[in-house]
């Protein structure tokens, strides 16, 4: 009788072991490759920040494993006729981390705020498309003008300006994501701290230690959280690519969202396939100050283009893992066909580097005489051995380069806020596949993104009349003209094309490579 009890107990201890077992926290080690700046949606710029967004936030419409546009909140949606009107039906379990039903005022009031001129959003004109957007977000109008409107809790309606063949892929991105408008209007502008904030996607923020760690648990009330297989994500700033390789190696990360481009043929042969490569919708580039005494000179900005071998650093600085670029916009963009390359494409380096001389001598630059500049960027080996590089191919030219490095939250903070720079170093990933997402960032009145300060108002127009017409092949034809004028002023010296590197534990499952780099948690599962 004894020894059947002992049995007993411990088959019942088995059970309960087994069962703990089953039920353990499944806990995503997430690396980011930078701290965000803020976590107000309407406030954001960064990719970084988008990873963690689009766990803590759903929108009208989310991605799926393979960055695809989904339904989100809106579980369907109509266009009409002219193409101008959008009536979204919201899916009726869509509820707040406090257990608030997501209506359709959340998203009036979550469009209102980002137009709203007292909010500052810096990227409020992704969403000019909507009805009178621009005009309430210069101030000409106020907030209850715009284009949206809450037909009932259920049923959402938004005007747009005109018919914009790429609005719903507009609404995925980031500033789309609404706010619960009771938690800001009680917190204001700390309804983003862990204690304050409410979610409505999949995940709900509970710690956020600055260079450390962000941590975010599973959010019960999201209306398909039964699918959701990770319980804890945590976010850590690996903006020292080398630094989060080894943290990889250890186990210490499931995932990063970049890598050491010195360490590629190190990372192809140790890794294999746990190192992915593969296309991706961006644009490495220089900022030229069009302000400055020396840049503000054409001839100056084509000179420095012209004596760039990108080549060179594609293949020995980047490994192989980015593309030369001798345009603005990549090929292969939506709606668009073969973009406006350099008439210098086609030409030797050599032919090159002996017209960019001939440039600078004209404007009065030469070793004996040399234009002194200096290049910024972001902490990164990848972006100081490419700033190295650089400085090198100029000073055959005449050129003396000094360096300048910050951190990525600085360094995008001085440019957006118009400090003084010659040279500047950025980087673009598109948000949607359409040349428009690229070449408005040097529109006069882009203050957020126009870091070179330029003011070209043939450009303006072409810009404006592409964004009033609804035929595709004339539209592409018109943003064709703008993209042939910025290749001939240089707001921006082209580099590279990107490609996305990341490193992905073969513990981890659903993490799709997908043109856009977009990986949303929800889609993820890690087993041991």
């Amino acid at each position: 009788m004894k020894k059947s009890l002992r049995a007993t107990a411990l088959a019942a201890a088995l059970m309960a072991a087994t069962s703990l077992t089953a039920f353990a926290e499944v806990v995503y080690h997430r690396g980011n490759t930078g701290d965000p700046e803020t976590l107000d949606q309407h406030k954001t710029s960064t990719v970084y920040e988008a990873h963690i967004l689009r766990d803590l936030y759903e929108g009208l419409v989310a991605h799926n494993a393979k960055g695809e546009i989904i339904p989100g909140v809106a579980e369907s949606w109509s266009v009409s006729g002219d193409g101008t009107v959008y009536t979204f039906s919201l899916r009726e379990n869509a509820k707040w981390s406090s257990g608030d039903p997501v209506v359709a005022g959340d998203f009036v009031y979550s469009l209102r705020r980002i137009m709203n001129p007292e909010t500052g959003a810096k990227y409020a004109n992704i969403l000019y498309p909507v009805k009178n957007a621009e005009a309430v977000n210069t101030g000409d109008m106020p907030v209850e003008d715009l284009g949206v409107k809450a037909l009932d809790d259920r049923t959402l309606e938004i005007t747009l300006e005109a018919p914009t063949p790429y609005f719903i892929d507009l609404l995925g991105h980031q500033t789309g994501l609404p706010v619960h408008p009771a938690t800001v209007e009680a917190h204001g502008t700390d309804f983003v701290k862990p204690e304050n904030i409410v979610t409505n996607g999949p995940f709900t923020l509970v710690e956020f230690t600055p260079n450390a760690q962000l941590k975010a648990t599973k959010n019960p009330f999201y209306h398909d959280a039964d699918n959701v297989q990770i319980d804890t994500v945590i976010f850590y700033p690996t903006e020292d690519r080398g630094a989060a390789l080894r943290r990889f190696q250890a186990g210490e990360l499931h995932t990063n969202n970049d890598a050491p481009t010195e360490q590629v043929a190190f990372m192809k042969e140790e890794l294999g396939p746990q190192f992915r490569v593969a296309p991706y919708l961006g644009n490495y580039y220089y900022a030229l100050n069009h302000e400055d005494e020396a840049l503000s000179n054409p001839d100056v900005r084509r000179a420095l283009s012209m004596a760039i071998d990108r080549e060179f650093l594609a293949d020995e600085i980047w490994g192989g893992v980015m593309v030369p670029a001798y345009s603005f916009v990549p090929p292969g963009i939506g709606n668009y066909g073969e973009p406006a390359y350099a008439d210098y494409k086609g030409l030797s380096l050599i032919d090159r580097e002996d017209k960019a001389i001939e440039l600078l001598q004209s404007a009065g630059f030469s070793p004996d005489n040399p234009l002194k500049l200096e290049i910024r960027y972001n902490t990164s080996e990848n972006h100081k051995n490419t700033a190295v590089a650089i400085a090198d191919m100029w000073k055959p030219l005449g050129v003396e380069v000094t360096m300048l490095n910050t951190d990525v939250a600085s360094h995008y903070a001085h440019l957006r806020d118009r400090g003084d720079f010659d040279v500047a170093r950025a980087g673009w990933i598109g948000d949607y596949s359409d040349p428009q997402n690229f070449l408005f960032m040097v529109e006069s009145d882009n203050d957020g993104f126009n870091y070179a300060r330029y003011n070209n108002p043939e450009y303006d127009a072409l810009m404006d009349e592409a964004a009033k017409t609804v035929d595709l092949e004339k539209r592409a034809a018109i943003l064709k003209q703008a993209e042939t004028l910025f290749m001939r002023d240089l707001p921006f010296i082209p580099l590279m094309y990107f490609g996305s590197m990341n490193l992905v534990s073969d513990k981890v499952s659903g993490f799709e490579d997908n043109l856009q780099d977009i990986h949303p948690t929800r889609w993820m599962s890690i087993s041991e």
